[in-house]
């Protein structure tokens, strides 16, 4: 398998939904993380349409080579060759039946977003004032914040009781918002500007390093505390459907008036 050029947010949607289709077909739990991603694409691409950011083209730019770390390392994974270790610890953990998709969704964010978000801001800033991105920059984290809202309620469609559990302890919603928004917001910004500082030859040996302490970091998924474990084995005793009625569960509601009708389940 060959990974597809990217050149615009259409190209990434296409290649989204050529993940998705895989997944769906192959029972596959990477298609949770895929069908989450493809609505924040969507999401970006009305509000460069609406002119939410500063400047469209280089949000368009951005969201292209972010989005393509994503889809590269996912056709790497596929053909059997090496990807990030934050990449390489969400692909193991996709290879898991048992998890809970609020799991599965964390792994692909930890590794997407606390990793990637600040190469790709890094890199589309070179030759330019970082600083001048940083608005919309910040504007794309609340666009992935909007989503923590969208996620809740699929996954309680996906198990109604999972509603009265948040509104009873708060703490699966916090254990979202914790590890993906914050982290996304100043640990990924920091990282943009501090790869930015640094000559280019210098950026591989940053990214290595900050790849370990990012892949490190996915144990709060992979083993979390005795408190959320037990959780998580109650939502997973209720949780309803297979893999593909999940991920279609996660793609519905979609603000854009598209959603994939390959991915239709009979």
């Amino acid at each position: 398998m060959k990974a597809p050029k990217l050149n615009t947010i259409d190209d990434v949607l296409d290649s989204l939904d050529i993940i998705i289709l895989q997944s769906v077909n192959q029972n596959d739990t990477s298609g949770y993380f895929a069908a989450l991603y493809r609505q924040v694409t969507s999401k970006v691409k009305q509000g460069i349409l609406n002119n939410y950011f500063d400047n469209g083209a280089r949000m368009e730019k951005l969201d292209v080579v972010f989005a393509k770390r994503y889809i590269d390392a996912w056709y790497a994974w596929q053909n059997g060759e090496s990807v990030t270790q934050s990449w390489e610890a969400a692909f193991r953990f996709s290879e898991k039946q048992l998890p809970v998709v609020l799991q599965h969704l964390l792994m692909g964010m930890n590794a997407h977003i606390n990793l990637d978000l600040g190469i790709a801001t890094a890199e589309i800033s070179r030759g330019s004032d970082i600083s001048t991105l940083k608005n919309d920059f910040f504007r794309i984290n609340n666009i992935l914040s909007s989503q923590v809202n969208h996620v809740q309620n699929k996954l309680s469609a996906i198990w109604p009781t999972l509603k009265k559990i948040l509104a009873k302890t708060g703490k699966i919603d916090n254990l979202l918002v914790d590890f993906s928004m914050e982290l996304a917001r100043d640990g990924a910004w920091e990282f943009a500007y501090k790869l930015w500082e640094k000559p280019v030859d210098k950026w591989e040996a940053s990214t290595i390093e900050r790849d370990s302490v990012v892949a490190a970091k996915s144990k709060i998924v992979t083993n979390p505390k005795i408190w959320i474990k037990i959780l998580l084995w109650i939502i997973r005793l209720g949780e309803k459907g297979i893999v593909p009625e999940k991920i279609n569960h996660l793609l519905k509601e979609n603000p854009e008036p598209e959603t994939p009708k390959i991915l239709k389940i009979n």
